[in-house]
């Protein structure tokens, strides 16, 4: 997203400005979207990069190999991407039809508030609730839609109020966005606490549940959107191969929802937004899925490795189910970062709150968990 201070500088140190031309009143009230930053490098030890919850590992040899075959890149792919839903369709257990694909599951999340929420004629704007901090993106994709954001503390945990957030839902919301497993705090949402929430939302309002992270899940009670989708007519489930699959810098998400919704989707879905390389490594990825489960995990492994060992260390830290850990270092977050830099890791930290660290590789790991053993300033209990 560009902004004033993006525009080209004069010898006067001044940004060139066009004269008469404003962007939307929206845009100076969003936040910036702050990708995590590669790392420093340090003489001597080799870099890594764990701000940004990639996958540590290349996609599979076999994608890689689709991906080098795919040569009709003068042609326009797909825009209904139907070798993927299909394919999609036969791995989830649901109708192709149910299936709408995006750039990423951001992509995606775009599409369904361009779709149920914003401005409407005249009207106050819709709302959208969500816990926060969660997702980064959040309230940029719903202030740009044109709604208002209503954003619920997590509690000292990391977890969704559900409860704040049922009773923050009034007559003008029209969309709940649920993080599970939530980026950037770790924990998941429960089955049993999401059958309770629905309960409690009037039946026109849309809840989307955000399952990017979703195969690296292990608690056998945490929610399935997919399980969950098939019996409420007003979910609908988002999911990505950016994380699990390795396809972060092709862009491929999608959402499932029942007709009553996708038929409303595919009119606001951008048209191309998944191109034939995307979708050729999307489907080649998952004819090898056992391949992709194992990689998954092998990172989940290094994730209990690194829980355990910054509990070991005394660390407070919440239950993570995603590829990363949240560090509540509150008003010692940069401070830790620029710590992290000097030892040649990347990490994200967000303002005064906490800092999030990806699992990365194995050496990554243990040189995270050396610096918590040398860093004074530790999480308090919630």
């Amino acid at each position: 997203m560009t902004s004033i201070d993006d525009l080209p500088v004069t010898p006067s140190g001044e940004a060139q400005r066009v004269a008469g031309v404003r962007p939307r009143g929206v845009l100076g009230r969003l936040p910036r979207y702050a990708a995590g930053k590669p790392p420093t490098a340090v003489e001597g030890l080799e870099s890594f990069k764990l701000s940004s919850n990639e996958n540590p590992l290349p996609p599979l040899p076999a994608v890689l190999e689709a991906i080098a075959a795919e040569t009709s890149i003068n042609r326009y792919p797909d825009p209904l991407t139907t070798a993927l839903r299909t394919e999609l369709a036969g791995y989830l257990g649901v109708p192709a039809t149910d299936i709408v694909t995006g750039a990423g599951s951001l992509g995606a999340l775009n599409q369904i508030l361009a779709t149920f929420a914003g401005q409407n004629d005249f009207d106050a704007p819709d709302e959208v609730v969500y816990a926060w901090r969660s997702f980064e993106a959040y309230p940029i994709s719903v202030g740009l839609a044109g709604a208002a954001g209503v954003q619920v503390p997590v509690r000292s945990d990391g977890t969704h109020d559900l409860d704040a957030m049922a009773a923050a839902v009034t007559d003008r919301t029209r969309v709940v966005l649920l993080c599970t497993p939530n980026n950037p705090t770790g924990p998941i949402l429960t089955h049993d606490d999401v059958v309770a929430f629905l309960a409690k939302v009037p039946t026109h309002v849309v809840v989307v549940i955000d399952e990017a992270y979703q195969e690296f899940v292990r608690r056998p009670d945490a929610v399935s959107g997919i399980g969950l989708y098939r019996e409420y007519p007003n979910v609908i489930v988002l999911r990505t191969f950016s994380k699990a699959h390795g396809l972060a810098g092709l862009r491929v998400g999608y959402s499932v929802s029942q007709q009553a919704l996708t038929e409303h989707l595919r009119v606001s879905a951008v048209p191309f937004a998944v191109s034939q390389i995307a979708e050729h490594a999307a489907v080649t990825s998952l004819r090898h899925i056992d391949d992709v489960e194992a990689r998954v995990q092998s990172i989940v492994d290094e994730r209990v490795r690194v829980l355990e060992g910054l509990r070991a260390l005394g660390w407070t830290v919440p239950e993570a189910e995603g590829n990363f850990v949240w560090l509540a270092l509150g008003e010692h977050s940069q401070d830790f970062a620029a710590e992290a830099a000097q030892r040649a890791l990347s990490v994200r930290a967000f303002g005064s709150e906490g800092v999030r660290v990806s699992i990365g590789e194995e050496a990554a790991n243990t040189r995270f968990l050396a610096l918590c053993g040398e860093y004074t300033h530790r999480p308090a209990a919630g």
